[in-house]
């Protein structure tokens, strides 16, 4: 009985450790994870730091602070639209693609690739946040916006939505043949993701545990959709020659 070879952790961290040096060298990828996350930093600053001490009881009701899921929604995918199409334009691709490494462990280094400096620093933005809620705010606004109940949600829909956008931008940047294309066309693919994050936050969506779990459910079975996609579109032959 002939059996699949199985996926190589050395093949896979090699593919990780040189997509991080690419995203180093690359300024559209920089810039998408410096701009981006101080978009959705400073603008829940400067609502927190605006109102009154009275508002702690009104906050109580909402969820403001899922409005930052907004980051893994958005950052992974442009890093992710450049994981191909990238490869493409320098002209690394096909040797990649020329080597042993199989397809599956291509794609796992570069999702992790995109997953990891992602998953970090949305983390990074939630905690910095959180402390300067807890030292400049007023302790009734403070009191209101950091509950356990948000804690938890970020700490847990963080990667979902990280590992959905991952796979969508992935899917794009496989067929496309301009990296700020592919880039634009992920943004645009993780905005659905964060505008309900956003409504969430601000309570046009009502947010209780169902909802809570009905949204894991379907963003795991968007994340497995999403690597079957994105393996199907990986086709090497086609990658190679630039067809379509």
């Amino acid at each position: 009985m002939n059996m699949r070879p199985m996926v190589s952790g050395r093949r896979v961290r090699a593919i990780f450790r040189k997509e991080v040096r690419e995203y180093r060298r690359s300024g559209g990828i920089v810039y998408a994870m410096v701009v981006l996350p101080l978009i959705f930093l400073v603008q829940p600053v400067i609502v927190v730091f605006t109102l009154p001490a009275n508002a702690g009881s009104l906050l109580s009701n909402g969820h403001l602070l899922l409005h930052m899921l907004g980051i893994p929604a958005l950052v992974p995918a442009a890093l992710a639209a450049y994981s191909v199409v990238g490869e493409r334009q320098q002209g690394t691709l096909e040797p990649v693609l020329s080597t042993p490494v199989r397809r599956e462990e291509l794609l796992l280094g570069k999702a992790l690739a995109a997953f990891v400096p992602s998953v970090v620093l949305a983390y990074a933005i939630y905690a910095v946040f959180l402390g300067i809620v807890r030292l400049f705010a007023h302790p009734s606004v403070a009191t209101g916006l950091i509950r356990l109940t948000d804690i938890v949600a970020q700490v847990l829909f963080t990667p979902l939505l990280a590992a959905w956008s991952i796979w969508l931008g992935m899917a794009i940047s496989t067929r496309c043949s301009e990296i700020r294309v592919a880039q634009q066309l992920g943004l645009l693919a993780g905005l659905p993701a964060a505008v309900v994050a956003s409504l969430t936050a601000f309570n046009v969506i009502h947010a209780s545990l169902g909802f809570a779990v009905g949204a894991a459910a379907v963003l795991l079975v968007l994340v497995m959709l999403g690597w079957r996609v994105a393996s199907a579109l990986f086709d090497r032959e086609r990658l190679i020659t630039g067809t379509r």
